[in-house]
């Protein structure tokens, strides 16, 4: 039993020891949190945006000039931005911290002879701590007393059966930070916290690790770049071919400015982020929390998928599996027997998952004596009374039992414990005898009868069978990563499917493989066994070296690294560790696998719809780019200013996207293999058509502005008149690129809820801004004549609608050659 207080510690830390600990300590903070300078560091990349510092640059030239109301105008469009970046910066983090409030926060200490229930993050070396059945451990302490404490280390070992802790040295003297106590009670002093706790010491390494940029971040980034390069020897070229035309610094300074917002592609972020940060809401409905918006992306190209066993392919909870009953008993027998030499309060989860399979114990059965599990006995028992009869039952090893009991049937139940055992089982016999005397603690445990034994195992989620079965249509493997027996995982694996023939041992085969060694295997072994926290982290990195996208799934501290390391990193919300959703990329809010697939799915959308999206944003730029670099050649005026490349950037381009990602999935999105990751964001195919059209739309805009102006219309109708005809073919190139390499007319627009607003809110806008008076002002643009509308709106259309013959030609000679391949 345990005392009052601790008699090693008597009264605990006096309070302004603890205070002096925790300044010399440091707060006992497990989980790493986010850098001081991380808000700077935010505001930096803000600030850095090309848009953003080009709309300052027009800005002070605009009144620099004196014309403060397009000065004005201009930093007014800094707004939208600087809202739309900073609620995507910080979505996932206040999600994260609401996540993290599901940890138990605070923890129970003595300090000058007073129990005190304290935040755990007070928690310092040298408090005496007390646990007690369902108490998540804060920090790593040593037993001082204990009353049969049975602690969960499963977040940090992997191993699923609870761990029994005594006095002593040794790991069975030590109690963990981040391990769950399942029963018992103890009194512990504490000698680690924070960082310098095993719990800790992983988080902290999370800090070494890098996060790999995506493969589409990688593209946008280059693409970015690149063009970037350029556009500064063009804006220079403009800028000095108008002051060789004559025209004042100011204006020649604006014509770079706009040649610049024009060619550099910045909405290719903005969308990009748009897509996935609308994707992770999508998911969110399905309880999974995205809390870096490119993994979603990064799901849709994942090849390998790592998965810890217990509580991911397993519920992480024991349930009865199977009972074999000896002669003369039944099912039902064996386990009321086992029930009635369980204690229900024990929280022990053998006997939990025993009585919740158990029929109801006779009501009028009456408890009297209880002898609790004994590690040298290896046996729990009771004494029950009904009416005038004694019975002891008990339940345990069987070795231990059989010893105690009359021989019967050894045959049958060797082969079926060697059986379960083989299947990661664990066995425990059932035995009962009458006890001879009125003392109710005294009997004969040489004379009892074996009644049968229950065979007991983690339960395999049903919903893992699904997943791996589906991942492995879509090209994706599975690979099981467990710190558990291996013949334990041997048997989950065999369970859900996967090939459990090669089990690499983390005790025997890892530690013996050189880093290439394990590169050249880990391609053929699905299942690895008895795996520390730094070896996990070691598999990925070899699954990385073979150009494999991982993605890893886990819920305890000892998956944290290998979560960080993977290109994604996916945790359990309800039974993950604090550090593990810190590592995470991913959190699934109902530990559901399934979720996993989902996100692949959606994933390999969002990647279609995206190149749909770029292929569309790179056709549009042509017109914008060309516009601004021809015109000023052959002398013409500026046809599009930036308070205009600002209205089509912030309004038409973003508006227009949604188009494409409310596209739903193809049906066999699931049924292709991942793309590869050298592949590029768009295909050859694609900037074909893309550049083809862009330019046929350029010439037409720019030769309806030219014509107008020179028919005798004023500069403000010249340039509505070429809005027009630009619009119209933007509006056309969304159903062109929709379709991709097949003619519009067999891409259904039901499944898309976006298309019919989104096209008649932009011909509305283009309506609004030339009709009405004071915005038409502000855009420099004035009324055209019916029929010059009507005449720039249908060149507008025809010059990317042009194609649509040649596509349907070529998609039907495609459909008959794949028809022919088929039947041969």
């Amino acid at each position: 039993m345990i005392a009052e207080h601790p008699t090693a510690q008597q009264d605990g830390l006096s309070d302004a020891e603890a205070v002096v600990r925790l300044h010399e300590f440091g707060p006992n903070l497990l989980a790493p949190k986010r850098r001081a300078g991380a808000l700077w560091s935010w505001a930096v990349r803000l600030i850095a945006d090309p848009m953003v510092i080009l709309l300052v640059v027009a800005g002070a030239t605009y009144a620099l000039l004196g014309d403060r109301f397009d000065a004005i105008v201009v930093a007014a469009a800094l707004v939208p931005i600087f809202a739309v970046t900073s609620i995507l910066e910080f979505r996932s983090d206040r999600a994260l911290e609401r996540l993290n409030e599901l940890a138990p926060p605070r923890a129970r200490v003595l300090r000058e002879g007073r129990e005190l229930d304290v935040p755990a993050r007070d928690v310092v070396p040298g408090d005496v701590l007390l646990l007690r059945e369902g108490d998540v451990v804060s920090a790593d302490a040593t037993v001082l007393e204990t009353s049969r404490l049975l602690v969960d280390e499963s977040a940090l070992t992997g191993e699923s059966l609870p761990v029994e802790k005594r006095m002593g040295g040794g790991s069975e003297g030590l109690v963990l930070a981040g391990t769950i106590v399942r029963s018992g009670r103890a009194v512990t002093v504490v000698e680690q916290t924070g960082p310098r706790t095993e719990y800790g010491s992983i988080g902290r390494k999370l800090g070494a690790i890098r996060q790999r940029r995506t493969p589409i971040e990688g593209s946008i980034h280059r693409v970015v770049l690149q063009i970037g390069v350029g556009v500064i020897a063009a804006c220079a070229f403009v800028v000095a071919i108008e002051r060789w035309h004559g025209d004042p610094w100011g204006s020649a300074v604006i014509a770079g400015i706009s040649l610049a917002m024009a060619a550099i592609p910045e909405e290719l972020p903005m969308v990009y982020t748009l897509y996935l940060a609308l994707g992770a809401w999508r998911l969110a409905r399905d309880n999974a929390l995205v809390r870096h918006l490119s993994s979603v992306e990064t799901l849709g190209a994942t090849t390998v998928i790592c998965v810890d066993k217990t509580g991911t392919l397993t519920y992480g909870r024991l349930a009865v599996k199977k009972v074999l009953a000896a002669i003369g008993y039944d099912r039902e027998y064996v386990l009321k027997t086992a029930a009635m030499a369980c204690n229900a309060k024990s929280g022990d989860p053998l006997d939990a998952a025993i009585l919740a399979a158990a029929p109801a114990i006779d009501s009028k059965a009456v408890r009297e004596f209880e002898f609790p599990f004994d590690p040298d006995r290896r046996y729990a028992a009771a004494t029950w009374k009904v009416g005038q009869r004694r019975t002891f039952v008990a339940k345990g090893a069987y070795e231990t039992l059989l010893a105690r009991c009359e021989p019967t049937e050894p045959a049958a139940f060797k082969t079926f414990l060697d059986a379960e055992a083989s299947r990661g089982g664990r066995v425990l016999a059932v035995a009962e005898g009458r006890v001879a005397t009125d003392d109710a603690s005294a009997f004969d445990a040489g004379n009892m009868r074996l009644v049968g034994l229950v065979a007991l195992a983690d339960t395999v989620r049903p919903t893992a069978i699904d997943a791996i079965v589906r991942c492995r249509g879509a090209g994706i493997r599975f690979v099981m990563i467990t710190g558990d027996h291996p013949t334990t995982a041997r048997a989950v694996a065999a369970a859900v499917g996967l090939d459990a023939l090669t089990v690499a041992s983390g005790e025997i085969d890892l530690p013996a493989w050189s880093d290439a060694e394990l590169d050249a295997r880990v391609s053929g072994i699905d299942v690895f066994a008895r795996v520390r926290p730094e070896q996990k982290l070691r598999i990925v990195r070899a699954l990385h070296a073979r150009g494999d996208v991982v993605a890893m799934m886990g819920d305890g501290t000892n998956d944290a690294l290998a979560l960080r390391e993977a290109d994604i990193g996916v945790a359990m919300g309800k039974g993950g560790t604090e550090v593990a959703r810190a590592a995470a990329d991913l959190v699934l809010l109902d530990d559901d696998v399934t979720t996993i697939v989902r996100a692949v799915a959606d994933g390999r959308r969002i990647f279609d719809n995206l190149r749909h999206a770029f292929s569309y944003l790179n056709a549009f730029h042509a017109p914008l780019l060309l516009s601004a670099f021809v015109l000023p050649l052959i002398g013409a005026p500026i046809f599009l200013l930036p308070i205009h490349l600002i209205w089509l950037e912030l309004i038409v381009h973003p508006t227009s996207a949604l188009v494409f990602e409310n596209d739903p999935p193809h049906e066999n999105v699931m049924l292709q293999p991942p793309r590869k990751t050298t592949s590029g964001l768009l295909q050859r195919s694609d900037w074909i058509r893309a550049l083809t059209l862009g330019g046929t739309l350029a010439a037409t805009v720019m030769g309806v502005y030219i014509i107008v102006m020179r028919g005798g219309l004023s500069l403000e109708a010249a340039r509505a008149a070429a809005l027009i005809a630009m619009i119209s073919g933007q509006i056309s190139l969304v159903f062109v690129e929709r379709a991709g390499e097949r003619p519009v007319w067999r891409v259904p627009l039901r499944g898309n809820r976006a298309i019919a607003p989104v096209v008649l809110g932009t011909m509305a806008s283009l309506g609004f801004a030339i009709l009405w008076a004071p915005l038409a002002q502000v855009l420099h643009i004035a009324p055209v004549p019916l029929a010059v509308g009507l005449a720039a709106c249908a060149g507008g259309c025809a010059s990317v609608l042009w194609s649509q013959p040649i596509n349907a030609i070529l998609w039907s000679y495609s459909r008959h050659f794949r028809t022919g391949v088929l039947n041969s």
